[in-house]
């Protein structure tokens, strides 16, 4: 599921002008994360085609950030352009306190003489 390069050319009007020096282009850019969307690797293991994972990285954030993101997904889907669905969902366990009692630690006793 890639951006082709008609439907790049109806939304390269809400993509922002280029900062600094421009490496990868916004539509390799938009791929690489068409291409992370339907494959769900990992940001080091995006292939080299799509360029530097870490200029891909700091780009869609700044983008999500900025709102950006945002509005090119919707105009894609509200021109029918792809059905692209973003969703995150995320649990770390390390936040999940568990009393000593409850893991089976040994209590802590007071001997008395």
């Amino acid at each position: 599921m890639y951006i082709s390069r008609s439907q790049f050319k109806r939304i390269r009007h809400l993509l922002p002008k280029p900062r600094g020096s421009r490496r990868i282009s916004h539509y390799r850019l938009l791929n690489a994360l068409a291409y992370m969307a339907s494959n769900g690797c990992k940001w080091r293991a995006l292939p080299t085609r799509f360029g530097p994972w870490h200029t891909i990285y700091m780009r869609l954030y700044r983008w999500a950030h900025s709102g950006v993101l945002v509005e090119v997904l919707a105009h894609l889907q509200q021109d029918r352009l792809s059905q692209w669905c973003v969703q995150a969902l995320s649990l770390d366990s390390t936040i999940v306190k568990v009393h000593p009692d409850g893991c089976g630690a040994r209590k802590k006793t007071v001997h008395k003489p």
